[in-house]
């Protein structure tokens, strides 16, 4: 969690915009309870009448309830009224202005009032023939007023507004008017109110998904910049599949979670606080109901947290390993149909699949079984709430309308731990994406500029000197080189050569950095390159590897990769030093001609040809091919060598080979065993001094071209 609330800190202006909005939406929700209850209350219950007090009354009905007013409060009941002899059918008296907001001054009106209006109500429906009350009547009197006392305020209530309706009937006001206009108010205040409502949800919902997105898209961006500044080291550490993992399911995770978070989450708070205001508001006797309603679903969610959470932890691993065999299948298919294994990888992928998916459905049982249940206990609560509203309303504690509300209100705080346990069920699985997220994010960088970057010399040619270099992977036991020295100078081609695994390729990986040296330093134009920005030291490198890599685009697209900004002639004087003018030339699109993913749709000779092109495109002050013409034929690599010995001529040319013939013309051939070198010199120099370059020697030529190569040295030293 904590995790995730990081992601969500730059855009904090968005989630106080987001909390103001569900703070409205909220309120309109809270609010239209209580305006159902007024309907059912005031507007049906009560015909539209809702004060206790009339706010016009006949003098005959004021004098009828004065005979239950002791004389001292007469005065200020009378005190509160002005007489009124023209507007209505009869004498009346009518409350003055601003009484009706003065709610101390109602509230004790309402307590001189209320039992006379009851007492009146109660005399009238059972006691005169007439309807009137006279002295007559006063004996019946003492039974009622006896039971008064004992009466909920509910109920007295509601005689009071009986009683206001009847006074105004008297009086000739049009009560049906009243009562349907009232209902209509309140109506159409609830349809402001839900409009406004959802208004707020359509806001809220909108922010919320803008910033998840802004989320998944800043934390895409950031863990593509982080990986493509990985040094081999860290790739090491994350596998390919992995990463992929990280960048798009696990960021997903993310970016759902983040929406729900500010959908969800920061509005169930807010909706069960306000409920349980409103709900002990409308009714405190029945608090105990909301209690164990919240009780039992905080059970329901603490136990599914539980029995779920342990296996969130793995699911992204069994991702991450699905992902892994489906990239190997999918990257080995030719070789798998060559040994006819294609029935052992569908078993493995079978029961990757199948791990995955068994995780996947216990989760899912899981919430299966959780909703039900939640259905179980809101319905449950429901009929819990109308039984003792039923009994409240019999016995006269509660109105209709309020246990209506006080229904809704629960719903309402049920809900809102609903949404709560939702999250519970997702938090755990982002919670581990979001963990897995950042590793990548504050993974340590082996590869790192200095704080302060030095410059290469202005007038330098790109002269590289080892000194001393010594290396080792991180976490191996020995040096993979040993002790390693030699200049390559500008306008010279350096070789190097060597059996499977002697460090041939480790060794011109640490010219560009992707490794660092565990020992001594490796300089250009006398600068250590840990010294200087890697971006300033890859700029002056034109490195092709072993692999040809292509990228989806078409020709031009990759000759041009690494000089965005070259010519029309520089594109084709590349291609046309590398050997590949012949075959782009064949094709009907020439350099518009479309490349597939990773090269797929030209052959490996054609792919290695683009590959040199793109770092000769580039003019750099110093080349490296590592084993760059292994796919060539010997006469394509014979031409591509003269050609490019005549382009590169003011250039460092390192060359990594496996095959004599690519590297017979070097000026300085250097042969590594075992990480250490064993020989220094020409071709032909060492032919007689090393002992491991002439076996190699004798295993690609034949025996003839040795002696006449060694023969040759031995008359030029007479």
């Amino acid at each position: 969690m904590r995790k995730i609330l990081k992601f969500l800190k730059p855009h904090a202006a968005v989630v106080f915009a987001i909390v103001a909005v569900l703070v409205v939406q909220a309120y309109c929700d809270l609010s239209l309870p209580s305006y159902t209850s007024d309907i059912v209350n005031v507007g049906i219950q009560q015909g539209g009448v809702d004060s206790h007090i009339p706010e016009a009354i006949a003098k005959e009905d004021m004098h009828q309830l004065f005979y239950f007013v002791p004389e001292d409060e007469q005065g200020t009941v009378l005190a509160a009224y002005k007489t009124d002899d023209d507007t209505y059918d009869k004498e009346a008296y009518v409350l003055k202005e601003g009484i009706l907001k003065d709610e101390e001054k109602m509230a004790e009106l309402e307590d001189i009032l209320g039992k006379p209006m009851f007492l009146v109500s109660g005399i009238r429906s059972s006691g005169s023939s007439d309807g009137n009350l006279t002295q007559d009547n006063q004996p019946g009197v003492t039974g009622l007023s006896g039971q008064i006392d004992e009466m909920p305020d509910t109920m007295l209530g509601q005689a009071a507004t009986l009683y206001v309706r009847s006074a105004y009937d008297n009086l000739g006001m049009d009560t049906e008017k009243m009562q349907s206009g009232y209902i209509l108010i309140t109506g159409l205040k609830m349809l402001g109110l839900a409009a406004l409502g959802m208004l707020a949800s359509i806001i809220a919902g909108l922010l919320s998904s803008r910033a998840a997105a802004s989320i998944g898209r800043d934390l895409r961006s950031s863990v593509f910049k982080k990986v493509t500044g990985f040094s081999n080291g860290e790739f090491d550490r994350f596998s390919t599949a992995s990463l992929i993992t990280r960048s798009t399911n696990d960021i997903q995770q993310i970016q759902t979670v983040s929406v729900m978070l500010l959908r969800m989450v920061l509005y169930a708070p807010v909706i069960g606080v306000g409920g349980i205001i409103k709900a002990l508001n409308t009714n405190v006797s029945m608090s105990w109901i909301i209690g164990l309603g919240v009780m039992l679903i905080s059970l329901l969610v603490l136990t599914m947290f539980f029995v779920a959470m342990p296996k969130f932890k793995i699911l992204q691993k069994l991702v991450d390993k699905l992902n892994l065999i489906t990239r190997e299948t999918l990257t080995g298919l030719m070789v798998i149909r060559a040994f006819s294994t294609e029935k052992y990888e569908e078993e493995r992928f079978d029961r990757a699949n199948k791990e995955l998916t068994k995780t996947n459905l216990f989760v899912n049982r899981a919430m299966t079984i959780m909703m039900p249940t939640m259905m179980l206990i809101m319905n449950g609560i429901s009929v819990l709430i109308i039984w003792a509203g039923a009994n409240g309303i019999s016995d006269g504690q509660m109105q209709v309308g309020d246990m209506m509300a006080f229904i809704q209100y629960t719903m309402q705080i049920i809900m809102a731990f609903l949404m709560i346990c939702m999250i519970s069920i997702m938090l755990p699985r982002a919670a581990v994406s979001a963990e897995r997220v950042d590793e990548v994010l504050t993974s340590s960088t082996l590869i790192r500029d200095p704080e302060n970057p030095k410059k290469f010399p202005g007038n330098g040619k790109g002269t590289v000197e080892f000194d001393h270099v010594s290396f080792r992977y991180p976490g191996a036991g020995e040096n993979a080189l040993h002790d390693i020295s030699f200049v390559a100078e500008p306008g010279r081609t350096t070789a190097f050569i060597g059996s499977t695994g002697s460090g041939k390729s480790t060794l011109v990986n640490l010219i560009p950095r992707f490794y660092d040296v565990t020992e001594g330093a490796i300089r250009i134009d006398g600068v250590d390159i840990r010294d200087v920005a890697q971006h300033d030291l890859r700029a002056r490198l034109g490195y092709v590897p072993q692999k040809g890599v292509l990228f989806s685009g078409t020709i031009e697209s990759n000759i041009l990769y690494g000089n965005s900004k070259g010519t029309k002639e520089e594109m084709e004087e590349a291609a046309r030093v590398a050997q590949a003018a012949d075959f782009i030339g064949q094709k009907q699109e020439k350099y518009e001609s479309p490349i597939a993913q990773g090269g797929t749709n030209v052959s490996g000779g054609q792919k290695q040809r683009l590959s040199i092109a793109r770092a000769i495109a580039k003019n750099p002050d110093i080349f490296i091919f590592d084993d760059s013409f292994s796919a060539l034929d010997y006469k394509t690599d014979a031409t591509l060598r003269k050609a490019l010995k005549e382009h590169t001529s003011d250039s460092v040319v390192i060359i990594v080979a496996q095959r004599i013939s690519t590297i017979l013309h070097a000026d300085q051939i250097i042969v590594l065993d075992e990480g250490e070198a064993v020989g220094t010199g020409t071709h032909k120099e060492l032919l007689k001094s090393c002992e491991v370059y002439r076996q190699i020697a004798m295993s690609q030529l034949s025996e003839e071209e040795v002696r006449r190569d060694l023969g040759e040295e031995e008359r030029g030293h007479e």
